[in-house]
């Protein structure tokens, strides 16, 4: 296995899980990956939210931890990067307002780099321009955004439990698919092998 130096992109109030999961799970495998959010440095933190799925006509959310940063927003290169993680919650609704994190995002695929984005996270990608033609998943109330920026909506599965591979591009719904999107990640990174 080849180790990834892998950025993700984070801020107040992403969703708990699926910036603590993706981030613990990929240095348990090797990668180096950064954390980071705009005007923050390392060893600061963000607030996250946990949201669940309690059969509400909408998720729910309650107060999380504190996710520690280990690296400064400002020292980004994204040259230096081999992949991109952006995890979900409230935080991408006002992250896809930053023009340096939209322009990070657009170097990886304008450089063909693996990209894992959950539920809201695609709210950036959205802004981005980046999905045009692309075939996605996202947490259901971001579809429109996403079809309205030319994306191919991938209906996730009733569990919301499922990934869709486009490309070297990996999404989901919701933290309850991370089995399906980290796998499909590791593969796409060349983490695991394909079947």
């Amino acid at each position: 296995m080849r180790s990834r130096k892998i950025l993700l992109i984070s801020g107040d109030f992403v969703e708990d899980y699926e910036v603590m999961v993706p981030f613990q799970t990929l240095l348990t495998v090797g990668h180096t990956v950064h954390a980071v959010c705009p005007g923050k440095k390392a060893g600061e933190t963000v607030a996250t939210a946990i949201h669940d799925f309690e059969g509400h006509q909408t998720y729910s959310e309650k107060p999380g931890h504190r996710f520690r940063l280990n690296a400064a927003f400002d020292d980004v290169d994204a040259k230096d990067y081999d992949a991109l993680v952006v995890p979900g919650g409230r935080a991408p609704e006002y992250l896809r307002l930053d023009e340096r994190v939209l322009e990070i995002v657009r170097h990886f695929f304008r450089t063909n780099k693996p990209v894992a984005a959950i539920c809201h996270g695609l709210q950036i990608l959205a802004a981005a321009a980046v999905v045009e033609g692309r075939k996605c998943q996202a947490y259901p109330a971001v579809r429109p955004e996403l079809t309205q920026a030319g994306a191919i909506w991938d209906q996730p599965s009733e569990g919301l439990d499922n990934a869709c591979v486009d490309g070297r591009l990996v999404t989901a719904a919701a933290w309850p698919a991370h089995p399906a999107w980290l796998s499909a990640f590791l593969k796409v990174l060349e983490t695991a092998e394909s079947s």
